[in-house]
């Protein structure tokens, strides 16, 4: 006797329907297992945000206008240096430049710290310096802009940079790719170890350009970049800052970066020695949170 087709349907729709949540489940699972399997990576955010993200774009295109107005405010009074203490006397007669950072700064390397990423990795010299010879680092938005719009103001434009230099050569022509103004037949892109005295600390080379020029501005995404006393402890560096005040946002325009700097080290003593493990304990250790009451 056959069975009723209702039946036999009600059969096939109540297994399809267990093969289908058996399948989803088996499909969780393997999601579950394949992100197990991801790396994880301190760069991973920070990176993802200045690579893609609409908000670090519209961040430095804003700073950069800032600094067009700052520029125009400092070409106006020849009582404005961002470097008192190294300008000397007369300065106000001496043409006007301004100094700007590289990395980060103008140059957007996030190609070479999304490869970190991707292939779990970390820096090491040799291959930074062939990522530098490539010549495929970006340009910061906004920054080529207002290089262009200094330039065409008669101000002279510095780059300090702690890129070493063998690495100058490919960096002038990556940078004359993208726009920069370059200086003409001035040396304006002072690497370190040009000279014997330029070393990673930057203020031998910002009182190499402000013995022959008024330096109305500078710009960076590090400590470093404004002053010598970048190194120390966190609270160290916190009366480095709050003993600057005057300058930030005035005569010192910064640049956000969460990918690396002396900030991140700091919380460890720059000790990179320390495991990855060591080193991440000791930077959670010095967040100040948020206790939830219960």
């Amino acid at each position: 006797m056959r069975k009723p087709i209702i039946h036999l349907t009600r059969k096939f729709l109540v297994s399809a329907a267990l093969a289908v949540m058996a399948g989803g489940f088996v499909s969780i699972a393997a999601r579950a297992d394949d992100a197990a399997k991801v790396p994880q990576n301190d760069l991973l955010n920070a990176t993802l945000w200045m690579q893609r993200s609409v908000e670090y774009k519209a961040t430095t295109i804003g700073i950069y206008d800032l600094a067009k107005l700052r520029l125009d405010d400092a070409l106006a009074d020849k009582t404005w240096t961002a470097v008192p203490d190294k300008q000397g006397e007369d300065f106000g007669d001496k043409p006007p430049a301004i100094i700007l950072d590289a990395d980060e700064t103008v140059l957007d390397n996030s190609p070479y710290e999304a490869s970190l990423v991707t292939r779990g990795t970390d820096f090491k010299p040799k291959e930074w310096t062939a990522y530098v010879k490539d010549e495929v680092t970006r340009a910061i938005p906004g920054a080529v802009d207002f290089t262009t719009y200094a330039d065409s103001k008669g101000v002279k434009v510095f780059y300090v940079s702690n890129r070493t230099d063998e690495e100058k050569p490919a960096s002038l022509e990556n940078m004359k790719k993208l726009g920069f103004p370059m200086g003409g037949n001035v040396d304006t892109f002072l690497a370190v170890g040009q000279q014997p005295d330029w070393k990673s600390a930057k203020g031998t080379r910002i009182a190499y350009v402000a013995k022959d020029y008024r330096v109305l501005l500078l710009f960076g995404d590090n400590l470093g970049d404004f002053t010598d006393d970048y190194k120390g402890n966190l609270d160290e560096r916190e009366k480095v800052f709050e003993a600057n005040m005057k300058h930030w946002g005035h005569d010192w325009i910064v640049l956000p970066d969460p990918e690396y700097g002396s900030w991140e080290s700091a919380p460890f003593g720059g000790d990179y020695k320390l495991s990855p493990d060591e080193r991440r304990k000791m930077k959670i250790d010095a967040l100040q949170p948020w206790q939830p009451k219960d």
